[in-house]
């Protein structure tokens, strides 16, 4: 998956000292890369529902359209 600027997704933070400060689910200890790496295994938004108590659908959603609308862009070349 490409680098994404997670700064910019509202749904996620990274704190210092909270799971090696790996961008996370605000307000939880799920890191956005397992959402990735359970859809890649063959998840859906509702096993990870079902895997990962206390989890928000929406931020789930949040987190997985903002890396579609992140890949989307044109990529920037350097001269």
């Amino acid at each position: 998956m490409a680098n994404l600027d997670w700064s910019q997704c509202p749904a996620v933070e990274s704190v210092p000292g909270k799971v090696s400060g790996a961008w996370v689910l605000k307000g939880t200890r799920m890191p956005v890369a397992a959402i990735f790496e359970n859809l890649e295994g063959g998840a859906n938004i509702n096993d990870i529902m079902e895997w990962y108590e206390g989890l928000d659908r929406e931020q789930v959603k949040a987190v997985i359209e903002f890396a579609a609308r992140s890949l989307d862009k044109r990529p920037v070349h350097a001269p």
